[in-house]
Order: structure tokens, then sequence, then C-alpha cells
């Protein structure tokens, strides 16, 4: 039996479809078992379209603002910097000549609203990957499933056909002493 007949043989009696009929997830798992390779790959790496190890300058750039502004020293390091900014342009100061943004703190508030429309897309494009990277995860997870699934359909046959062949034998047997006896 070549490659391609035990393929399809495998693909007809473990999943009741011909191996064309399969999608691609299936079809791998098809041809690893059949070549008795590991169906396993890491969601870093591989040759699938959707490889998030191929990553652009901005998307990584996206992937370290979002890890960065959504860690407890970006915010803790942003409220100091905001109550100095506030300290420094208060009242209290004012009387110094240091301030430069008297209250309402009218440019803070620029630079916040500035921050926030810039940092609220990056995030989103860096949730977006992480989206992308989830899906591939799951893909592969499936696969994996499938393979432990099938792979134990297979033994299940294997191991009803040493119990027929067993029971056959056994039955040959007393056959045989029954023959002999009368």
């Amino acid at each position: 039996m070549n490659q391609e007949e035990k393929v399809a043989d495998l693909s007809l009696r473990l999943l009741g479809r011909a191996y064309d009929q399969l999608d691609g997830g299936e079809q791998r798992v098809i041809l690893a078992i059949a070549e008795r390779a590991p169906t396993s790959r890491s969601p870093d790496g591989g040759d699938d379209d959707d490889d998030p190890s191929q990553t652009s300058f901005g998307e990584r750039l996206a992937d370290r603002v979002a890890a960065i502004g959504g860690s407890w020293g970006f915010i803790i390091g942003f409220a100091i910097v905001l109550f100095v900014w506030m300290l420094i342009n208060s009242k209290a100061l004012e009387g110094l000549g240091l301030s430069f943004d008297p209250f309402p703190f009218i440019f803070l508030n620029l630079m916040l609203s500035m921050l926030a429309a810039i940092q609220a897309p990056v995030i989103m494009m860096s949730q977006n990957r992480q989206a992308a990277k989830d899906r591939l995860t799951e893909k592969l997870d499936y696969e994996i499933n499938l393979r432990a699934e099938l792979e134990i359909m297979r033994l299940h046959e294997k191991l009803d056909q040493m119990r027929f062949h067993e029971l056959r034998d056994k039955v040959e047997e007393l056959c045989e002493r029954l023959d002999r006896r009368g």
C-alpha cells in the first residue's frame, strides 16, 4: 500500500470522509498519523500564513506599548508625574514663578487627551494580534486533540482485531477438541 492509499484509507476509516473533503487541519493530522510524525507545533513558529512570529516593527511596538501601558509601574509612574505637574502648577508655587500651566491645567488636559487618542488604537492593535495568536493556538490544540482521538480509535480497532483473532483461534481449538472426542 503506497502513501496515498494509506492516507485515503485512514481518512475514510477514521473520519468517514475522503481525504480531499477534509479541512487543512484534519489533513495535517491524517498525514501525521500516516507518516507516524508528531502533530504538535508551536504557535510562535511554523509555516502557517497566520504565523504571529513574522511581526513588523509597528506590531512589536504596539505589543510593547500595550505591555507597558497596562502595567502597575506605568499607572504609578503616571500618577506621580500628574501629581508633580499639579503641584508645580498649583497656586502655592505660582507665587515663585514656577507655574507654567495654572489651574484648570489646560495644557495637561491636552497632553492627556493626545496620549489617550494615540495609546487606545495602539493597544487595540496589540489585542487584535493577541486574538490572532489565540486563534492559532486554538487551531493547534484542536489538531492535537483530533490526533489523540484518532489514535485512540486506531488502538481500539487493533484491540478488537486481536480479540477477534483470539476468539476465532479458541473456537477453532474447541472445534478440533470436539472432533477428536466424537
